[in-house]
């Protein structure tokens, strides 16, 4: 490396000497006091990856030289220090690194070119489903069922770790990626060999999942990115960003009786949303931090995507050691953390001076009062006094102001009537909360006081406990808390995200076929991050995000509409009302419990042997061989085609001509509603395909389980069951209409009609284009289904990087401009010229319409950076990563 400006330093710790690259050297050289810790980390990475090349000195210049309030022009390459996969997008991530392993074969490069260059760590946690709930065996026999659908996935992984070098896999049943990724995963501060020294750096990550975020809690910078930016990262490529812009978001004062972290990262969420953070990080600063227990913070910062930052990072201080300390970390690696953070001027006490932000926003954490948030946005809160008529005015606006409606129901758990608004789901799910003591362990202490007062859940609510690790039991149980979330149903179904990502499994038969046959709105509620429309089941149509404290009130009462504040959760056994604040558990009983239950030989035992497995997980067979057994009959593992007839040579970006639209969108398009996702229906392309090859509907699985398989996913692109696209109006799910012939068909298959006739595909869209998950699949089938370009208001950061990183070139209208400016229908054909091989930073979309009439309008080309067109020209990352290791 370089080392232009002479920041090589040695550091003392633990009896051994670390070489690192000095903030404080090039702070005499740059006043870098002001930087926010973020990019004081961005900053170490610059100096220690310069080579000339994919880090020049204008780079480290122009970040020692930031200025707070500038539009982001200054393009950097970041390398992170390691990638951390989940299984939904890691098995896509191992398909590709396997078909990339063949394509080198084809071009005559060494295979073993492609292998992970730094940690790249995969932990099963999205496979598992509720299939059975509310008794003891359900974690045992949902994890058995787990296994019976996904032996195949399994084995593939299984390959993949002992096929690639530093690849390992956490086997299902120990957690939810990113809550085993803070407890147990996280360096902090690595002090890695390199070359016979021991160099000592900041942790920073890269994850296929958006919630990679929630590890900025303890002051590690991550964010989410595609499958396919990570595999890339895995290869060793850096990851291409403009230094952004950073928000500041001051925190004041503590926490009142009865609201909890939940009821603060929602009152985040809308704040941040409101100001608009998309493309930037967000530092939370302030002397609120001294009261701000680590579980609280990493809350926050899970829920970044959800208020559209790059990431929402907390510092390194002397909360984070005592949290490494309370994990099982060693004495040595808490000691480097400590004394690196120092060194650098990373380490924040009271003490130290704020840095200089693009933007101020202020919380007193005093004001911060009990919500909720729903029906279909995390960013939607509702004050939980506000909570029933707000219910109210949603309902009549998703219905038309109907009359309510009540069907009876004979269920297996006895007959009862179901009404509009009832709570079908209730789960205490996801790793924005389990991860967090004060808000399971508050859940445990309401159900303690309502089983006591003979409280239950209403018989139609599903009730399910999905901890984010193994130790959540474990202190659930030593606070003897567990049985009394199992006397209201509240029983363990698994160690994974469950029903935060729709892995709710089935509502009882019955119930089911009474709320379609009578169209009723179903309700669900649960501890989790997301609640966008299909995602939670497609049975429920108004979903809310709550604390695992009011997730259990909620399934009490069985209703969202009810005022807990006012209305009775029900009676006693002497007939006495009782009501939320009789059994809602005060802040100091909270506290004295987790004192009391919480310890560190708890995350040591549970985390002991985490990447061996159980029984289940020994029994799977692999074949270790160093590329991959492709079996043509699988379908779940197939080789993709994306890099068929690839040769070394590379083909410009060109105008596209005679386009057809493919589907025409709204806003709030998420990546829930264009990637495949949850079950599998019958009668779709995707299940048409699978009972093609012989599977039956009861083996279908999701379709995030079959990830692996290009031929369900593109089948499944843009079918969500609440899409709605304009070309197919009163129509919801994967419908268009074929251009010129008019004729309704599924949009798999338009989009098969109009490649036998060599037309390319537009789709079409508003604000905010592919918010939500980071779902690679989101990309590969746009892609796959042949569509060029996509034209919308704009984007959400992540989708946007994605769709260039599969070769799909991403076009804005012009600001304050859309769809309905130039009146279109997406019927007409398009042109699109003027992208210059990537070079021009707008273009001409010329829309043909049926009468032969046209219009043209200039569009922004966001393919923001030089590398970002480098990938294009190649037709996406990982062609461009291909042809580098080959040649």
């Amino acid at each position: 490396m370089s080392d232009s400006f002479k920041t090589a330093s040695t550091l003392s710790c633990n009896n051994k000497s670390y070489k690192y690259y000095s903030l404080e050297k090039i702070g005499k050289q740059y006043d870098i006091s002001h930087l926010p810790f973020s990019l004081k980390i961005l900053l170490e990475n610059l100096l220690r990856h310069e080579n000339g090349v994919d880090v020049t000195v204008d780079d480290i210049q122009a970040l020692c030289q930031w200025d707070p309030k500038a539009i982001p022009t200054t393009e950097i390459a970041f390398t992170p220090s390691r990638v951390v996969l989940q299984d939904f997008t890691g098995v896509p991530a191992v398909v590709d690194l396997a078909a990339m392993r063949d394509a080198m074969k084809h071009l005559g490069g060494d295979v073993q070119k492609i292998n992970p260059l730094s940690p790249a760590e995969l932990v099963i946690d999205h496979s598992i489903q509720v299939d059975t709930y509310a008794n003891d065996t359900a974690a045992a026999k949902n994890t058995e069922i787990e296994f019976q659908r996904n032996m195949e996935r399994y084995g593939f992984l299984k390959w993949g770790q002992t096929a690639f070098d530093t690849f390992k896999v956490v086997p299902p049943g120990n957690g939810i990626v990113h809550q085993v990724n803070l407890e147990y995963l996280a360096r902090v501060i690595f002090g890695t060999e390199n070359n016979g020294e021991l160099v000592a750096y900041p942790d920073t990550v890269v994850g296929t999942d958006s919630h990679t975020t929630m590890i900025n809690g303890i002051g590690v910078l991550g964010w989410g990115v595609g499958g396919i930016e990570a595999e890339a990262a895995m290869l060793g490529q850096a990851i291409s960003m403009l230094i952004p812009q950073v928000v500041g978001f001051k925190l004041t004062g503590k926490l009142p009786e009865g609201a909890t972290a939940t009821d603060l990262v929602l009152t985040v969420v809308q704040m941040l949303r409101e100001h608009g953070v998309v493309g930037k990080f967000v530092e939370f600063f302030g002397s609120g931090l001294k009261d701000l227990p680590l579980a609280d913070r990493a809350t926050i910062a899970n829920m970044a995507p959800e208020y559209g930052a790059t990431c929402g990072i907390f510092p390194v201080d002397q909360e984070s050691l005592r949290y490494l300390e309370l994990t099982g970390r060693d004495n040595d690696q808490v000691e480097l953390v400590k004394e690196y953070a120092k060194a650098q001027g990373l380490f924040h006490d009271e003490n130290s001076k704020d840095a200089s932000y693009t933007a101020t926003l202020e919380l007193d954490m005093s004001t911060v009062v009990p919500s909720i948030s729903g029906p279909k946005r995390p960013q939607d809160r509702i004050l939980l006094t506000e909570a029933k008529s707000q219910y109210h005015k949603d309902f009549n606006k998703m219905e038309d102001g109907r009359d309510v409606k009540s069907v009876d129901v004979a269920a297996n758990k006895g007959d009862y009537t179901f009404t509009d608004g009832n709570i079908a789901v209730a789960a205490i799910t996801s790793c924005t909360n389990t991860s967090n003591p004060q808000v399971m362990l508050g859940a445990g202490l309401l159900a303690r006081n309502a089983a006591a007062k003979g409280l239950q859940v209403k018989p139609w609510v599903k009730t399910s406990l999905a901890p984010g690790s193994r130790v959540v039991t474990n202190y659930l149980k030593k606070a003897e808390l567990l049985d009394d979330l199992e006397a209201l149903g509240f029983h363990v179904v698994g160690y994974g995200c469950t029903t935060c990502i729709g892995n709710s499994g089935p509502l009882d038969p019955a119930l089911s076929e009474a709320i379609r046959g009578n169209d009723l709105v179903a309700t669900s509620v649960l501890s989790g991050n997301r609640n966008f429309e299909g995602r939670i089941h497609a049975d429920i149509k108004m979903n809310y995000l709550a604390s695992p404290p009011l997730v259990v009130a909620y399934a009490i009462a069985g209703t969202m509409d009810i005022d807990l504040n006012n209305d009775p959760l029900g009676e006693d056994q002497n007939g006495n009302p009782v009501y939320l604040k009789d059994i809602w558990p005060s802040n100091h009983e909270i506290a004295d419990t987790i004192q009391n239950s919480v310890d560190e030989n708890m995350f040591e035992s549970g985390y002991q042997g985490v990447f061996e497995g159980d029984d289940n997980w020994k029994n799977v067979q692999t074949t270790a061989s160093e590329l991959f057994q492709w079996d043509d009959s699988s379908t779940y593992i197939k080789n993709p085609p994306y890099f068929d007839g690839m040769t070394l040579d590379v083909t410009p970006i060109e105008d596209i001509t005679g386009a057809r639209v493919l589907a025409k969108l709204g806003d709030s398009v998420t990546t829930d509603h264009i990637s495949p996702a949850g079950a599998i229906a019958e009668d779709s392309p995707a299940g048409v395909y699978l009972k093609e090859k012989g599977v039956e509907k009861a083996h279908f699985n999701s379709y995030g389980s079959r990830r692996g398989n290009h031929e369900v996913m593109m089948r499944g692109t843009f079918a969500n069951i609440r899409l709605r696209n304009q070309l197919a109006p009163g129509t919801e799910g994967g419908w268009t209409r074929h251009q010129p012939s008019d004729e309704q068909m599924s949009i798999y298959d338009a989009a098969m009609k109009y490649k036998q006739e060599n037309l390319p595909l537009v789709v079409i869209g508003g604000t905010e284009y592919g918010t939500g998950s980071s779902r690679d699949w989101a990309a590969k089938g746009t892609m796959l289904l042949g569509v060029k370009a996509v034209i919308v208001q704009s984007y959400e950061r992540i989708h946007r990087s994605n769709l260039i990183g599969m070769g799909v070139i991403p076009l804005q209208f012009k600001q304050g401009e859309g769809a309905d400016t130039y009146s279109l229908t997406g019927k007409e054909t398009y042109d699109i010229t003027g992208l210059d091989n990537g070079n021009s930073k707008t273009a001409t979309v010329t829309a043909h319409r049926e009468d032969g009439s046209q219009v043209s309008f200039e569009v922004d080309v966001r393919i923001d950076t030089p590398k970002e067109i480098e990938y294009c020209r190649h037709g996406g990352i990982l062609h461009y990563v291909l042809r580098q290791l080959a040649s």
